[in-house]
């Protein structure tokens, strides 16, 4: 598999990381991989339309189009063939560069226009829904930790400018060896996000090369409810004490998110350093016994 693909599959995984949002189906050397999305998509009545979306990345892939399978409980079997058909037109635009994600997007953004062709029979949805459920997602809220950053100013001015372009704000939080990045906005421009960091060479290696960001996690994902404050900027903060990083979040209305996630991993790397230390005593002990074992060798 090319390191292209792979970049994209660890992107996708990322992105699409809600419950049964992604689901690797089969991979191998031979076939490629096949892989399951499911999103939604506004139809023509205003409301989101769930979509099951089957990609088959051959091994030629991105010189080759995808294999793709569209199925809803909403569309018709004329409807999802059309839908199909649409996503390889669009793909056949995109050959020679990995392209899931821009047709993922494109449906989410064209479903309406698709199923509005006479060939469809436009507005022959089936679903209905009940009225609690609403066509906007508005405000969702992400946060994601970062292992470590090496070329940390460049890293910062880079994550301030994503934010900037996407129009999300929030904070990127630095507390000891403790990096997150909450992210405040639309879902799909949180998602766009996750694309760059994972795609994009932000970092430099321990030989100071240009590196892919290989270690970030998303932690949690939610729609920003009524006890949640809205961030009206992207700032960047530091913070001496973990009660500082604690007063933050539950400033946010995140209390809860602070308790389930962050304190785990203040707890997990002051247990990392509590070993290191402990190995580096360790070592100096052997040392010191050794070097006291030889002069009684030379004495003796």
């Amino acid at each position: 598999m090319a390191e292209p693909v792979r970049d994209e599959l660890s992107a996708l995984a990322a992105i699409f990381c809600g419950q049964d949002e992604w689901e690797v189906l089969n991979r191998s050397e031979a076939d490629g991989t096949v892989f399951r999305i499911h999103t939604k998509a506004e139809g023509l009545t205003d409301v989101d339309i769930p979509l099951e979306l089957v990609f088959h990345l051959p091994v030629t892939y991105p010189l080759c189009l995808p294999g793709i399978s569209v199925n809803s409980e909403c569309l018709t079997r004329a409807q999802c063939a059309m839908v199909k058909e649409k996503l390889l037109e669009q793909a056949r635009n995109l050959l020679s560069e990995p392209m899931v994600h821009e047709l993922v997007l494109w449906v989410q953004q064209n479903l309406r226009h698709i199923l509005n062709q006479p060939e469809t029979g436009g507005g022959s949805e089936e679903c209905t829904f009940p009225p609690s459920i609403t066509v906007d997602d508005g405000l969702w809220i992400t946060l994601l930790h970062l292992d470590h950053m090496r070329a940390k100013t460049k890293y910062i001015k880079t994550v301030e400018k994503w934010a900037s372009d996407l129009r999300l704000t929030g904070r990127l939080m630095f507390m000891g060896k403790i990096i997150l990045i909450l992210l405040q906005g639309d879902r799909n421009n949180i998602k766009e996000y996750l694309i760059l960091q994972k795609t994009s060479k932000v970092d430099v290696d321990s030989s100071g090369k240009k590196c892919k960001e290989k270690m970030i996690s998303v932690l949690f994902e939610t729609k920003v409810q009524t006890e949640h404050k809205r961030f009206p900027a992207f700032e960047v903060k530091e913070y001496s004490s973990l009660d500082e990083l604690q007063k933050e979040f539950e400033m946010a209305g995140l209390k809860n998110l602070f308790s389930e996630f962050v304190l785990g991993l203040f707890y997990k790397e002051r247990n990392v350093s509590h070993k290191m230390n402990l190995v580096c005593w360790m070592d100096e002990i052997i040392q010191r016994c050794y070097f006291l074992f030889l002069m009684n060798s030379v004495k003796a």
